[in-house]
């Protein structure tokens, strides 16, 4: 059996997460990436790596993201690239949204990033292919 998420110490929220967001238990993995995030927010000493604090959010994203909470998920990865601006994932995540929000320039911009920081991203060098060419097509039909 799992443990209570109140029972949990800070260093063995994240994992816990992590666990409970493979298993597809996800209303249980955003309670405890929340907890790991305000941990880590709350903390004078923290001992979060921006990695993992970038991954919790980054993955609590992915949750809403789920939801079809589009705008929360955007929030969580644009904090993940402040804590991070070196992980490409959030940026290609919330290039996601944008794109399925019409927002293709902004998704262009995003999606160029994570070729900039991983050119061997195939899933990023699709996705930018596939929104320049929707972006021409909205505009060839004139909207």
């Amino acid at each position: 059996m799992d443990p209570e998420p109140n029972t949990l110490t800070a260093p063995d929220l994240l994992p816990a997460a992590h666990a409970q967001f493979h298993e597809r238990r996800y209303e249980r993995a955003e309670e405890l990436y929340s907890r790991y995030i305000e941990y880590c927010a709350c903390s004078t000493e923290s001992k979060c790596s921006r990695h993992d604090l970038a991954t919790a959010l980054n993955n609590r994203g992915q949750i809403k993201y789920l939801r079809v909470d589009f705008f929360e998920a955007m929030d969580d990865y644009t904090s993940a690239i402040e804590v991070q601006p070196d992980f490409e994932v959030p940026y290609y995540n919330r290039g996601l949204i944008l794109y399925r929000l019409g927002f293709f320039d902004e998704a262009v911009k995003d999606f160029k990033k994570v070729l900039e920081l991983n050119p061997k991203f195939e899933d990023a060098t699709l996705s930018l292919k596939q929104t320049i060419l929707d972006k021409e097509e909205k505009q060839q039909r004139g909207y």
